[in-house]
């Protein structure tokens, strides 16, 4: 996520092994375009509830264009992660960072299948998303939370995001991540 266009290669080292609050063991790494296929199968097999968080609409069909878009990343601008059981087989959740333009500030958003709440991994997939950040010099990190969704707006808070009510749209709230003066985790 550099200011240059170049992309960068797969980022293999950011490959790795989480092990959630219930001990359970997930694999994470960065996406690849032939993940279309499991996050398909993720985004059918979630909620319209938690798809509506993430998305802030109904969203019913999923084009390899709408596809395409989720899992083909310039890696020198935007980064995400999938997360999969231990077996590496079964889709669990992906969150994503976009940085701006001058590479100062990334917007993340998060998608958790809605059977793998509560076990820790959207805390596991936020900690390696802000991780990332940090080591690409990112100064802050934003999301839009609906305000309906108060999981998610819990979790950042414990996090250190800040939360704002949009004032554009007063049922979406900005949480943001100041990553200067912060120690690297």
């Amino acid at each position: 996520m550099t200011g240059a266009s170049v992309p960068r290669p797969y980022p293999v080292k950011w490959e790795r092994t989480l092990v959630l609050r219930d001990g359970s063991r997930i694999y994470v790494r960065p996406i690849r375009p032939d993940d279309e296929p499991q996050i398909k199968w993720l985004l059918e097999h979630t909620s319209g509830r938690d798809l509506r968080f993430r998305f802030f609409t109904t969203v019913k069909v999923f084009t390899h264009e709408f596809l395409a878009a989720l899992t083909n990343l310039d890696y020198s601008r935007a980064m995400a992660f999938v997360a999969f059981d231990e077996s590496g087989k079964e889709i669990l959740g992906v969150v994503r960072l976009h940085s701006d333009d001058g590479h100062q500030s990334g917007e993340f958003a998060i998608l958790l299948r809605s059977d793998s709440r509560g076990r820790g991994l959207g805390w596991a997939m936020m900690n390696l998303m802000i991780e990332y950040g940090r080591s690409e010099g990112l100064k802050q990190i934003t999301g839009q939370v609906l305000c309906e969704n108060r999981p998610m707006l819990a979790m950042c808070r414990e996090l250190g995001f800040q939360i704002h009510v949009n004032p554009e749209e007063r049922d979406v709230y900005e949480a943001t991540l100041t990553l200067e003066d912060q120690p690297a985790a």
